[in-house]
């Protein structure tokens, strides 16, 4: 079995060498030293090299007298995943220490220390995890200058948001992922983290998602927690900032920060925590033809929480119209649009008026990740009419008063 083994084999009138990977077709499959992987039909075994380390080699991580502190909290996601030569699958393997041990230019921007909270991929999130990150980051906060959390791309928005409302911070809170896993030739992981570095030690003192700007090495873009999206599967550059500009704009290689729109400055808050969730919220998505029943069913399982994404400026079917009006008297109902790009506004059509005397609470800006998450905040920390009240507040940046993108 060669599967997992470096090998040199001679195909096609030359010489290759490699990491055997597993095929699941009749074409034997083999890993370049560039990363990238050739299938050949046809080919003549010259030598096994080696097997393939299982692991990479856990590095001591240099520390130098007089950086700031910084706390890796690492969650799992494609940042900390490597090749499984079993299946050929990506899987998350290394440990945050690890991670870092690969990118020794950190050791010029901050001292690290690291935490293997979670070796999830991020679908696998729950609210749950969020509270026990929130706790984490909250401690860490106590003893370090800034905090990185490294943590899969497809879900990032959510815990972004979630630690945003759960965590007053004085101090930089960095989310980072990778769109190419680390042992990929195209991975975005070192720039990103390099990147996170240098804002967790910066004077920003708000919950950021620091990804690629553009599919290129030339900078990365911090988005707000709250107002930031993966918009692409697979691209580079898939995180956007939403109705915002980004907080920053990091150059590479030079690291220079460019701030683009403030919010909260180092120190400029107290450092809190709240750390309860309403997890009975639920997010709808409005199209044509849906029944109302759908919210029935998840008022009569006792979810008093209701964020639905509707059309445009905000709309569903008329037909929803009755159900909405029983329920709003003790449920929270929040609307967004599908649309992502401007804001909600149900003053322009009779639907829209309907809706808003039915009860039901317009969103602004505010993505519908954000405001499910915002709402199970809410009704986790807050007596029912003050939630009500904040829903329509900005607290953390999630609302714009303007929306200009």
């Amino acid at each position: 079995m060669l599967t997992g083994k470096r090998v040199k084999i001679k195909a096609k009138g030359r010489v290759f060498e490699g990491t055997v990977m597993p095929s699941f077709t009749e074409n034997f499959v083999l890993k370049l030293e560039n990363g990238y992987n050739v299938g050949f039909t046809e080919y003549e075994l010259i030598e096994i090299l080696e097997d393939v380390e299982k692991a990479p080699i856990k590095k001591e991580i240099r520390k130098k007298d007089g950086l700031p502190e910084v706390k890796i909290i690492s969650t799992g996601g494609t940042i900390a995943s490597r090749i499984d030569y079993r299946t050929g699958a990506v899987t998350s393997q290394f440990t945050a220490e690890e991670i870092i041990s690969d990118v020794p230019e950190i050791a010029d921007i901050c001292n690290i220390s690291t935490e293997l909270l979670y070796n999830i991929l991020s679908e696998n999130m729950k609210p749950y995890y969020w509270i026990e990150l929130a706790r984490r980051i909250y401690e860490a906060l106590k003893s370090h200058e800034g905090v990185i959390v490294t943590h899969g791309t497809d879900t990032m928005h959510y815990s972004s948001s979630a630690v945003s409302f759960m965590i007053s911070t004085p101090k930089p809170i960095i989310f980072v992922g990778s769109q190419r896993s680390s042992d990929r030739p195209s991975s975005d992981a070192v720039i990103n983290l390099l990147c996170s570095a240098k804002l967790s030690v910066s004077d920003v003192g708000e919950v950021l998602v620091c990804m690629h700007g553009t599919t290129n090495d030339d900078f990365c873009y911090a988005h707000r927690g709250v107002k930031v999206r993966k918009m692409h599967t697979s691209r580079r550059d898939a995180f956007q900032s939403i109705n915002t500009k980004p907080v920053a704009k990091i150059n590479y290689p030079s690291l220079e920060i460019e701030w683009l729109s403030w919010r909260f400055r180092r120190d400029e808050r107290e450092l809190s925590l709240r750390d309860k969730l309403e997890e009975k919220v639920v997010l709808i998505k409005f199209f044509p033809g849906l029944s109302p029943e759908i919210i029935e069913f998840f008022y009569s399982k006792g979810y008093r929480g209701f964020v639905i994404e509707g059309t445009g400026l905000g709309h569903v079917s008329t037909d929803w119209i009755e159900t909405l009006k029983k329920i709003c008297g003790d449920s929270i109902v929040v609307m967004t649009s599908q649309c992502l790009n401007g804001k909600v506004c149900n003053r322009v059509y009779d639907t829209g008026r309907d809706l808003l005397n039915a009860g039901v609470i317009e969103g602004g800006d505010m993505l519908p990740e954000t405001a499910l998450v915002k709402l199970m905040f809410l009704l986790g920390n807050y007596k029912f009419e003050i939630a009500k009240e904040l829903l329509k507040v900005n607290m953390v940046g999630e609302i714009e008063s303007r929306s200009m993108y």
